[in-house]
């Protein structure tokens, strides 16, 4: 998780300072900031719900009294 926040915050600041000059500087920067943001964060919320789940799988296939608790 934050190897790939480094990674955004620095293409972040790339974007900040690359950005092309002109009247749409700040439509190019804030486009790829967000875009930048968004992508990370969709990333870090699946990630993070795969390693922990809220809801517990369980198999449909087994009878009742067979199971373990």
């Amino acid at each position: 998780i934050f190897i790939g926040l480094a990674i955004i915050v620095a293409m972040s600041a790339a974007a900040w300072f690359f950005s092309p000059k002109g009247e749409n500087q700040v439509l190019w920067r804030s486009s790829l900031i967000l875009t930048f943001v968004s992508c990370y964060l969709m990333w870090a919320i699946t990630l993070l719900a795969q390693l922990h789940p809220m809801i517990e799988p369980r198999r449909s296939d087994i009878r009742e009294n067979y199971l373990h608790h």
